[in-house]
């Protein structure tokens, strides 16, 4: 049983997953690249290295090596006149690689920042388009993969 009299009792409430935006830093990138529908891919981990001792058949020694960050997932419907779009199908059609900073920023009910994770040296790894089926009334929807060197949160 909580009592409610503490002051406590009832002040945090944890976020929610659905009031995001996410920014590029690429100049042309207007207001409708802002909106995606699911973004997954924000997580690390410590790669580890194994060591056999000799004498030793108990375990291993595991040593911390490097982070990893898996590939950043972004989807969203169709945009068929989005800079963002554009960039990914650049780096992949011609190559062109421009790394860019994404800051995937989770928001309040007052659309103020609660947290951001600032993404750094994103490159388009790979963009696809949902099937078409003229039997299901779906959404077309865009999925958007990118590359990075590793993430922070601010």
């Amino acid at each position: 049983m909580v009592d409610a009299t503490l002051p406590f009792a009832y002040e945090f409430q944890p976020p929610v997953g659905f009031h995001f935006r996410v920014d590029f830093d690429l100049a042309e990138a207007g207001e409708q690249d802002i909106r995606f529908r699911e973004v997954t891919g924000l997580s690390m981990e410590l790669e580890e290295e194994s060591y056999a001792e000799g004498g030793e058949n108990r375990f291993t020694h595991k040593f911390p090596v490097r982070g990893s960050y898996p590939p950043l997932v972004l989807k969203r419907g169709l945009m068929t006149d989005s800079t963002v779009a554009a960039w990914v199908r650049d780096a992949v059609q011609n190559f062109t690689i421009r790394p860019a900073t994404v800051w995937v920023t989770l928001l309040n009910d007052a659309h103020e920042p609660l947290e951001t994770y600032t993404v750094v040296n994103a490159w388009p790894k790979k963009w696809v388009v949902s099937d078409f089926n003229a039997e299901a009334s779906e959404i077309v929807v865009e999925t958007l993969e990118l590359a990075y060197a590793y993430f922070r949160v601010n």
